[in-house]
């Protein structure tokens, strides 16, 4: 199998991280949101402002994996364009890798 290379062990780590952060913020949220069934007055207020502090939180955190990603889409969409025959060369070569391993299995 093929080795990845640093770039892509990156987006995987932030790919990850955003997942991690953002399966949190939800568990948060929800306890959040199931406490304050019976919340009025200062306390409801108190805890909405926990929620969109939470809230805002996670659109950082998505901001930020999208700021740090996108030298790597930059990267991709450059390379496609400027080299497309190659592009097509390699997807066409890929496909016959494995299709040539497809059909030997059967």
């Amino acid at each position: 199998m093929a080795r990845k290379t640093a770039a892509q062990t990156a987006a995987d780590q932030i790919k990850d991280q955003a997942f991690s952060e953002l399966a949190a913020l939800i568990e948060e949220s929800d306890k959040l949101l199931k406490s304050s069934a019976n919340l009025v007055g200062e306390e409801g207020e108190t805890l909405r402002e926990q929620v969109a502090l939470k809230l805002k939180q996670a659109m950082d955190s998505v901001t930020n994996v999208r700021e740090r990603t996108q030298p790597m889409v930059d990267a991709t969409e450059t390379y496609i364009g400027g080299h497309p025959w190659q592009t097509v060369a390699i997807s066409a070569g890929f496909g016959l890798v494995v299709g040539l391993l497809l059909g030997r299995r059967n």
